[in-house]
């Protein structure tokens, strides 16, 4: 059954308009003050104020996230596919790779900026290391999940590694790996943020993180408040164009994109 977009979008506007609502009301009404708690009216007028500024930190940021987001997803499913090709190092690395999602990124941050220097460099790592693991483990997941059947059926066709992983691995693989790249590209961004707090400081353009310590340090709530919407925008624009590049490839032959 067909919903209309506008029936779709209407439910979640109306709930932000209510709580738009009630935050301007009560840090009215409450008299709370706008380096404490800034009211919504203030935050979109230090967006407006400060939108060159905000607009050129998250092209900076996006470009790290970018980059950290393609490593992680290059480097992310030739590390499932090598352990998908033996349980023996499945069994040997695979707990190696969980290190990637339990370290706290901000304590190796500043190893970073030793290895790679203060910069756009640090930040792409850090981004990098922090949206890898979903990459990992969705797409080895996927590569796993292939029906047994049909990998008999390439073996008695005489079908050589790389085919059936061309042909039957990775296209079975598609939908669990467009999840962990949804996952992944929201991570991207926060990564990038964590790393421009400790490694963003250089010659280059300041991006969200340099933003928001920047306004904290000046009691600017308002513009700190403008920064993480503007990351969260950020990343629901990096999160929206892996799904509709997902919807697009598995429509035709995979039940998870369809539209019923």
């Amino acid at each position: 059954m067909n919903t209309s977009p506008l029936r779709v979008a209407l439910p979640p506007l109306a709930a932000l308009a209510l709580f738009l609502g009630l935050w301007e009301a009560v840090t009215r009404v409450l008299a709370i003050p706008a380096w404490l708690l800034p009211p919504p009216s203030a935050i979109a007028a230090a967006g407006a104020r400060d939108a060159s500024g905000l607009l050129s930190a998250a092209l900076t940021t996006g470009r790290s996230a970018l980059v950290g987001f393609g490593l992680s997803t290059g480097v992310g499913v030739l590390m499932a596919i090598l352990l998908s090709s033996s349980r023996l190092l499945e069994r040997a690395l695979y707990p190696y790779t969980l290190f990637l999602q339990t370290v706290p990124i901000v304590a190796i941050a500043p190893l970073l900026v030793l290895w790679f220097g203060p910069g756009a460099r640090a930040v792409a790592v850090s981004s990098f290391i922090v949206s890898l693991f979903p990459v990992i483990a969705n797409t080895l997941t996927g590569l796993r999940s292939v029906e047994p059947a049909l990998r008999d059926l390439f073996r008695l066709y005489g079908a050589r590694r790389v085919a059936t992983l061309w042909k039957l691995e990775l296209p079975a693989a598609l939908p669990h790996l467009f999840t962990g790249l949804r996952i992944a590209s929201g991570l991207s961004v926060i990564g990038a943020i964590v790393g421009e707090f400790v490694a963003g400081f250089s010659e280059d353009a300041a991006g969200l993180g340099i933003l928001v310590l920047a306004s904290y340090r000046q009691l600017r709530t308002d513009l700190l408040f403008a920064a993480v919407l503007a990351a969260s925008v950020l990343g629901l624009v990096l999160f929206g164009a892996v799904s509709l590049t997902g919807a697009r490839l598995l429509r035709r032959w995979h039940p998870s994109a369809s539209g019923s």
